[in-house]
């Protein structure tokens, strides 16, 4: 049997059977094995436009419009965001308005640092559960809940999210001036960890995003700069208000600014294309799963070590700092507000500081070498357990109160810098969740287990009859903490090289 063609003058090629036998199987394969490649690549080019990413079919269709109508195409969102971030004022006002949601983050964070003398007073708690107020409890769900906020960073709108997140915290702060008891009080602090959870992962993203690499530890810095602010702002505020009328009306006061700042980040504050800072074509690639990110980072030993110094540093930061201010008023004849506005000046321009300081010479030197990148923080770090043993052992009260500026100097001039050669491990869509992974580790042992030890510690101290029992705890945790971290500093500079080149193959 064959096809052959049946002409007609006035209509087109007609197909005629026309039975002459079974076809040889030989010239049956060519046609056959044609078709079914033919559908093949159908079916593939078809697979492949449905993986294309919406910008780029959006962006096709208008073309294709465009080319039909002689009418220019109009610009995708994306387009309009890249110009709005190509505007460096646009890009310094979008890093200061993260950096003040930041501020409150800590404002609202460590109030509770400045004023748990009073609130153990009155809910007659012991130094274990100030431990577990300020540490701990807090830790434990700002961690849990960070990592699926991240991972809803990395495929969402980040500023949607840090403006809902600074509500929710801000709320929850307020409602720590509700607490009629220890447990009204915990649970308080549970709501302003999940809050929380959502405000750094989100902002560390986009400002990865906005600012070039060879100027994201500076801007990091900057951005950590909002630590030692907030930290300022809730120790003098909070100090003096609890001073003159109570700690309840202190939570009240430094809770309200929260919503009217989340309604700035809403309106005013766009979301950046992904990788905007390093090249468009990477705004395309899919967000990979969580899991996925956890191992990759596992296998960049640097990052192993980065988390783990980063961790003890916090120990440092959270373990000592929290305690300084009930060290001061159990040791020395000195009133909240005192202490408060001491420690709000030694710690908020000290860190702050610090934190420019760290990330300024990270940039500065590590655009030469990559290692100076924790070089920087593992030598300032070493630095700081000469500077506990003297402020600890003084006995000067004077000494004492100058020392807590440098210490918190150099604790803090670390994070931008990890920050910064975290991302680099990771490509665009994974930095969000790279940063909740990171303070996951970091804050589980930093603040959740910092502010316990010191405490169980000087609980025991004290049953013991140790003299200057808080004192004593802070001065052997915190030289161990810093050692131990310059320790990991150093090894993780030994390999990030290495692992970051790993990335760009």
């Amino acid at each position: 049997m064959s096809l052959r063609s049946a002409d007609s003058p006035t209509s087109p090629p007609a197909l005629v059977l026309e039975n002459r036998g079974p076809l040889p199987q030989a010239k049956a394969k060519p046609l056959f094995a044609r078709e079914t490649l033919r559908i093949f690549v159908h079916l593939s080019r078809s697979k492949r436009r449905k993986k294309n990413s919406i910008w780029e079919e959006t962006v096709t269709v208008e073309n294709v419009q465009s080319a039909q109508t002689g009418t220019p195409a109009p610009k995708p969102a994306t387009d309009q965001h890249r110009t709005a971030y190509s505007s460096g004022p646009y890009r310094i006002y979008v890093l200061l308005v993260l950096t003040i949601v930041y501020v409150l983050n800590f404002v609202d964070r460590q109030l509770l640092v400045i004023l748990q003398e009073p609130i153990k007073a009155e809910l007659n708690l012991s130094d274990t559960q100030l431990g577990l107020l300020t540490g701990f409890a807090f830790a434990l769900f700002y961690v849990i809940c960070g990592i699926p906020i991240a991972r809803w960073a990395d495929r969402g709108v980040r500023r949607n999210i840090i403006a809902l997140a600074l509500t929710v915290w801000s709320a929850m702060t307020a409602m720590c001036g509700l607490a009629g008891n220890y447990t009204h009080l915990l649970l308080a602090r549970v709501g302003v960890g999940v809050g929380e959870a959502g405000g750094s992962p989100p902002a560390h993203s986009m400002i990865s995003d906005i600012f070039k690499p060879k100027n994201r530890a500076l801007a990091l810095s900057v951005y950590s700069i909002g630590i030692y602010i907030g930290i300022l702002i809730g120790f003098a505020v909070g100090s003096h208000i609890a001073e003159i009328f109570s700690w309840r009306l202190a939570f009240f006061v430094v809770g309200m600014p929260g919503v009217v700042i989340a309604l700035i980040v809403r309106l005013t504050v766009r979301e950046p294309a992904r990788g905007w800072s390093e090249g468009a074509e990477k705004t395309t690639l899919p967000a990979p799963p969580a899991l996925d990110v956890a191992r990759l980072l596992w296998t960049r030993v640097s990052f192993r070590h980065i988390a783990m110094a980063a961790s003890l540093q916090a120990f440092l930061i959270y373990g000592i700092g929290n305690w300084f201010p009930s060290y001061f008023l159990r040791n020395f004849e000195l009133s909240l507000g005192t202490v408060g506005t001491w420690m709000a000046l030694t710690n908020g321009v000290g860190g702050a500081l610090g934190s420019f300081f760290g990330g300024w010479m990270a940039d500065k030197f590590g655009a030469r070498d990559v290692r100076w990148y924790l070089w920087i923080p593992g030598i300032l770090t070493f630095l700081i357990a000469p500077v506990l043993l003297v402020a600890l052992t003084s006995g000067s009260v004077l000494v004492a109160l100058i020392l807590t500026a440098p210490f918190h100097f150099l604790s803090a001039a670390y994070l931008g810098s990890i920050i910064a050669v975290s991302h680099s491990l990771v490509n665009a869509r994974m930095r969000a969740l790279t940063s909740a992974i990171l303070f996951f580790i970091l804050n589980l042992i930093g603040l959740g287990l910092g502010p316990l030890i010191v405490g169980t510690l000087s609980d025991l101290f004290t049953n013991s009859g140790i003299n200057s029992p808080l004192g004593t705890a802070m001065l052997i945790c915190g030289v161990i903490g810093a050692l131990w971290a310059c320790l990991h500093y150093v090894l993780a500079a030994k390999s990030i090289r290495a692992d970051i080149e790993r990335l760009e193959l």
